[in-house]
């Protein structure tokens, strides 16, 4: 006996929500007069020399150890001393907020992703007590379903461990974009698992890094390759 057509039709299938996972510092924020504030803070109790605002934009990227050892390699403080500026520099770091300030139009594209049910995450090198500090002073925590910090893997970018431990908290299997500002986004090996694009100028190199192309870019503020 042949069953009789169904009047039903199967309901459209839903496209996978996307998963973007974004940088922090020079992507959605502006932390560098912040940094510097701390950075020369420290200094001045070597009776150092301060940083400029280039300067700490060049230093940073790859985490609080990396940017105070070129600090003090810069200032030509004592080796023996590193261990002390790290110290000092780490007891100021989570109070820097008050001069940080998300890149215009930042908020609204996260609330605009939000809205249209993407789930997001931050990746970041710097230590998780600042990211926290920083995210609830600008009102941004509540925009993310986790961080990732400098300090929650025994490792940090560009090894793709943070990525992938971004992606993970996020779950569901739709597209993934890795949103970045320099090299160290653009180098993680296992980065070419995810679709990569860029906000700002790289800073290291003083020139836009490559990324595949997205049409349309899912960013505000695509880069020229895009």
């Amino acid at each position: 006996m042949t069953r009789p057509p169904s009047d039903q039709t199967a309901a459209p299938r839903r496209p996978a929500p996307l998963r973007v996972v974004f940088d922090l510092d020079g992507t959605l924020i502006d932390s560098a007069p912040d940094v510097r504030s701390v950075a020369n803070a420290v200094l001045d109790l070597w009776n150092a020399a301060p940083l400029t605002l280039e300067q700490t934009r060049d230093f940073m990227g790859e985490g609080v150890p990396t940017f105070v050892a070129r600090m003090c390699r810069q200032r030509e403080l004592p080796i023996a001393d590193h261990d002390a500026v790290m110290a000092e520099f780490l007891a100021r770091y989570d109070d820097a907020v008050t001069l940080t300030e998300p890149y215009p139009g930042a908020i609204r594209m996260l609330e605009d992703l939000r809205a249209a049910g993407a789930a997001m995450a931050v990746c970041t090198n710097k230590p998780l007590a600042p990211t926290r500090a920083v995210l609830r002073h600008l009102d941004m925590e509540r925009l993310f379903v986790t961080v990732i910090a400098g300090d929650s893997l025994p490792t940090r970018k560009p090894d793709p461990a943070m990525l992938h431990a971004a992606f993970a908290a996020l779950g569901g299997d739709g597209l993934r974009i890795y949103v970045g500002d320099s090299e160290t986004d653009a180098e993680p090996p296992g980065a070419r698992r995810f679709r990569l694009c860029c906000l700002q100028k790289a800073i290291a190199k003083g020139r836009w890094i490559r990324c595949p192309a997205i049409t349309p870019c899912p960013i505000s503020r695509p880069c020229p390759t895009c």
